[in-house]
């Protein structure tokens, strides 16, 4: 179930009804006092900041953890698994959390479980109690994941094209970060990556202190998560745009992380030196650090962002060709339209807070498209490794992988049409019972 709306609303919206066909209202919650802004923007940005390190700062210690713990491959394997699918299924649970303590609660309890999950399971003595931890820490992350979105649009809802700027920025910076910095940290701190893992629990002890306070500030206002009816559940499974973004969501994680996961090794067996390539890495997670800022402001200008789609989509294409092709000769310009082809995430994102007239529509489709989206992603960093393992040669991965671009074009460009999910409820061919804007 989805969170309900403020009881400060100044026109409180209803859910579009089957039986008689009324198009819901675009909900206007009143925005936070101007006292608590700065705080709530500066909360949602060290949010966001902690929502990747938890699994980019593992990664360069991977070998270092299963020596240490006696982790068999197999296992390791699985590790690498648990993000998409800790995602999905704590995503899918977001809503009805949201709904029963309000999604700043819900949120400030992920920054929690971000924190204790991290700094517990560098102490964590044997596999089993470290994928539990490390679980603990994702389902923090798969909650402010789904419910970011729903807040922004709450309480900025003239401003939601910056807000999901600073957000995606946010991200795309903890991102990088933690993928560029751990390996030199830990060396920093004697070497042990207990320390090198741990030392990431302080970003998420400080998000957690910031938003304490938005939590009481919220809670004396008296914007509690009962305090207004709860827009009723959409039949969100009939909207196509739904399963347009969700398989959008889907499809631009796969080639995301298998960038991140293989990336390296791609340049590596072109014969970059392994600094290089780590270089290389971190430029396709950094170019997104200012196009996250800048892309979700003009998308949400726009009635639709099919353009964005589009160009995005061509730069990805290009980037896996040139990989395929001479990813010795020009590896600078391959990791820039890579990395720029990844920042679909901030685009959908966007979206996904302009396809809904209310919080309540965006809880319910952020979380539909996120989880769905997550399982869809799960198959393709494992599918791409066993076409390498099987051919020996990255064409075929490479190929696949601009391949895939061309449904995720599609699917794109439906869910960028500027419609609302409310308006499918009514007409479920997509059909809307007016005009409908962003």
């Amino acid at each position: 179930m989805p969170p309900a709306p403020d009881t400060s609303t100044t026109a409180t919206t209803a859910a579009a009804s089957p039986r008689t066909g009324a198009r819901p209202q675009t909900e206007r919650p009143a925005p936070p006092a101007k006292y608590l802004a700065g705080l709530f923007a500066v909360a949602i940005a060290a949010a966001a900041f902690n929502l990747r390190p938890v699994v980019t700062s593992l990664g360069p210690l991977l070998d270092q953890v299963r020596g240490d713990l006696g982790m068999n491959p197999t296992l390791a394997g699985l590790l690498t698994a648990v993000p998409s699918l800790c995602f999905a299924l704590f995503g899918f649970a977001a809503p009805a959390a949201a709904r029963r303590i309000g999604p700043i609660a819900v949120v400030t309890a992920g920054m929690a479980a971000i924190t204790a999950g991290v700094l517990a399971r560098s102490f964590a003595g044997g596999t089993a109690v470290f994928l539990l931890l490390t679980a603990l820490a994702l389902a923090g992350v798969a909650v402010s994941n789904v419910l970011l979105p729903v807040v922004i649009k709450r309480y900025f809802p003239e401003k939601v094209g910056p807000m999901i700027g600073l957000y995606s920025m946010a991200l795309s910076a903890g991102t990088a970060l933690a993928a560029a910095v751990t390996v030199p940290l830990t060396s920093a701190l004697g070497g042990d990556w207990r320390y090198g893992l741990g030392v990431w629990a302080a970003l998420g002890a400080l998000a957690l202190l910031l938003w304490l306070p938005v939590l009481i500030a919220k809670r004396e206002r008296g914007e509690r998560a009962g305090g207004a009816a709860a827009p009723a559940k959409l039949p969100i499974t009939r909207s196509r745009t739904a399963w347009a973004m969700a398989c959008f969501f889907g499809l631009q994680a796969t080639g995301a992380y298998v960038v991140m996961g293989w990336l390296p090794k791609i340049f590596q067996d072109a014969g970059v030196d392994k600094g290089t390539s780590g270089v290389l890495l971190a430029v396709t997670m950094v170019i997104g650090v200012p196009v996250s800022f800048v892309l979700p402001n003009l998308a949400a200008r726009r009635g639709d962002q099919r353009l964005f789609v589009i160009v995005l989509a061509s730069c990805g294409i290009a980037g896996y060709a040139g990989l395929a092709l001479a990813p010795a000769g020009a590896p600078w310009v391959w990791a820039v339209l890579v990395g720029l082809s990844n920042c679909a995430f901030p685009l959908v994102l966007t979206m996904i807070g302009l396809r809904a007239r209310t919080a309540g529509g965006v809880a319910q489709l952020s979380a539909f498209a996120q989880g769905v989206g997550y399982l869809i992603s799960i198959p393709g960093p494992i599918l791409i490794g066993r076409i390498y393992q099987a051919t020996g040669e990255w064409y075929g991965p490479l190929g696949f992988l601009a391949l895939l671009l061309v449904p995720q074009m599609l699917v794109g460009l439906r869910a960028a049409r500027a419609r609302h999910i409310e308006d499918e409820a009514v007409h479920p061919a997509g059909r809307a019972a007016g005009p409908v804007g962003a």
